[in-house]
């Protein structure tokens, strides 16, 4: 795995759990970060004794230092396999998502994160489903499974399958992907983010270059609904080509409303995945 696929993520506010990890926690325990002073009589360690705050004390307790734990949180990526990822240039969507999850089992590896897939269509996809494990070699078979999808014939996307896997997660803290070309329709979005208010949602949109820009000139083009299986020829003209680049921008202004209405900003890939990208996303993010 090459180190330039790997990015570092980081989450908004504390998380919870027990497990030691990376992230900063709300839990008590092992830690470089201080919380608070306690009297000896209810934290009994001796080795975090304050003296300097035990002899300001007014009660003449003994106090002792305590921290924060920093903790794991498990990552989920919940990957589109339908149809339409299937399609691209000169790379799939799915592979380019195939890209980004072998990214992600090696960074969360890096981090002490447990990381899973689960993956739909029109509905959930148990054949595809990894639960979430620390394990080293995690990204490569989650990336094996997309790539080896991505040879078979597609089925048709939509948010009932999306609605099925975020029942698996409902109310469940931690980190969510949620990787799709989100060509299906948005009107159930906002209940699917709904169960998966608990958990930091980030929306990878993956879009192909040859789908986002008309062909430059003037052509016939044959076009394929990958979703439909319809076939048809369109004479790309000038007015044409306006069309296309305006229907896009209102798809995407469409996409960015319904997240930011969440306080969600959604990662826009196109082509191939760039690690240093999702990690400046990160940054930007949670500064």
């Amino acid at each position: 795995m090459s180190s330039l696929h790997e990015f570092h993520y980081r989450l908004p506010a504390r998380a919870g759990g027990f497990r030691p990890g990376a992230h900063p926690g709300r839990s008590l325990g092992p830690g470089q970060e201080f919380a608070m002073h306690m009297r000896l009589f209810d934290n009994p360690d001796p080795r975090r004794i304050d003296l300097r705050a035990s002899l300001r004390n007014p009660r003449q307790d003994w106090l002792v230092r305590v921290y924060r734990q920093r903790v794991s949180v498990p990552v989920h990526a919940v990957v589109d396999v339908s149809a339409s990822m299937q399609f691209g240039a000169r790379a799939s969507k799915l592979q380019v998502a195939a890209d980004f999850l072998e990214g992600l089992g090696h960074s969360a590896f890096r981090a002490g994160d447990p990381v899973g897939m689960l993956a739909f269509d029109a509905a959930e996809r148990s054949d595809l489903l990894l639960p979430a494990r620390h394990s080293r070699g995690a990204g490569h078979a989650m990336a094996r499974l997309l790539r080896e999808c991505a040879s078979a014939p597609g089925h048709a996307g939509g948010a009932q399958g999306l609605a099925q896997v975020a029942q698996r997660l409902a109310d469940r803290q931690g980190l969510v992907f949620l990787v799709s070309d989100f060509h299906w329709d948005l009107q159930a979005l906002d209940g699917i983010l709904d169960l998966l208010a608990q958990a930091y949602v980030v929306p990878l949109i993956i879009w192909d270059p040859a789908e986002t820009e008309p062909p430059p000139g003037n052509a016939l083009l044959a076009v394929h609904d990958a979703e439909n299986g319809r076939r048809r020829t369109l004479w790309v003209g000038r007015s044409l080509r306006v069309g296309w680049r305006a229907a896009v921008a209102r798809r995407r202004a469409r996409l960015d409303g319904l997240f930011l209405a969440r306080g969600l900003r959604p990662v826009y890939i196109q082509g191939a995945f760039e690690a240093e990208a999702l990690s400046r996303y990160f940054l930007e993010a949670v500064a």
